[in-house]
């Protein structure tokens, strides 16, 4: 499998003699070019996770992470991380920041320059290549934190609550942005939210979690065609399927 949770465990050290934990013996598994949501309350690990096939965080307790077979260690630029809040370089322009990741490669100046700007047109940002992240919207500021992730050609693209800052109009406006990226690039993507219309609307399966430590309550399919239409019988049904298993207590879960 292109990415393997192999009894993932977590905890964090809280101080005065007092142990977090995170997450608990999470085992599944996500196929290459895959798009998959992970929600759930706000603590239960989601982006825990996602941090340890970052190569941010590591697992405790046995357990093991792979991407492609092989176990993570340690940060990679086939595995890109987008926060949430961005992490632009506020002394960079936008130009600047989509390229930061190309320098010291060995990829000629001609060539970064070229992939910048087939990723600053592709995320419409032409005519804002010399602004500051300080004078962009937080949609400006979303599509340059994509657009610096997608330059590098990641294997793996992983973003914790992209959106959560966007009104809704902006928001609805990236996720089709996103969609249309991932059909093209076909990037496997792993997306962190608490919007459960948002997971439907872009994702193959939906990983539903429960409160810590966390845990997986279902991982859902969604397999009706895309694109999407948000008030599509079949979107509403599932969209009140995973708010169910969201409000019910693991032990009722089925």
């Amino acid at each position: 499998m292109y990415i393997e949770f192999d009894h993932v465990s977590k905890t964090y050290d809280v101080g005065t003699h007092s142990l977090l934990n995170a997450v608990r013996d999470i085992s599944f598994t996500i196929g290459q070019g895959e798009f998959v949501s992970f929600v759930g309350p706000s603590g239960c690990g989601k982006s825990t996770l996602m941090k340890m096939i970052a190569g941010i965080e590591s697992p405790d307790l046995g357990g093991s992470v792979k991407f492609q077979g092989e176990v993570v260690r340690g940060l990679s630029t086939e595995r890109v991380y987008i926060f949430q809040d961005y992490a632009l370089f506020p002394w960079l322009t936008v130009k600047q920041n989509i390229g930061f990741g190309l320098r010291g490669t060995r990829y000629s100046r001609k060539y970064q320059d070229s992939v910048v700007a087939q990723y600053i047109e592709k995320l419409g940002l032409m005519g804002m290549e010399d602004l500051y992240p300080e004078q962009l919207s937080g949609g400006m500021r979303q599509r340059t934190a994509i657009a610096r992730a997608l330059c590098l050609k990641p294997s793996l693209l992983l973003m914790d609550e992209p959106f959560s800052a966007l009104d809704s109009i902006r928001r609805e406006q990236m996720q089709n942005e996103l969609m249309n990226i991932w059909e093209t690039e076909r990037t496997t993507i792993l997306l962190v939210t608490h919007d459960v219309e948002e997971a439907i609307y872009l994702s193959d399966r939906i990983v539903v979690m429960s409160p810590s430590p966390g845990a997986i309550k279902k991982i859902v399919p969604v397999t009706f065609a895309r694109p999407r239409v948000r008030t599509y019988p079949e979107y509403v049904q599932l969209r009140e399927q995973v708010n169910r298993l969201l409000h019910q207590e693991p032990a009722y879960i089925k």
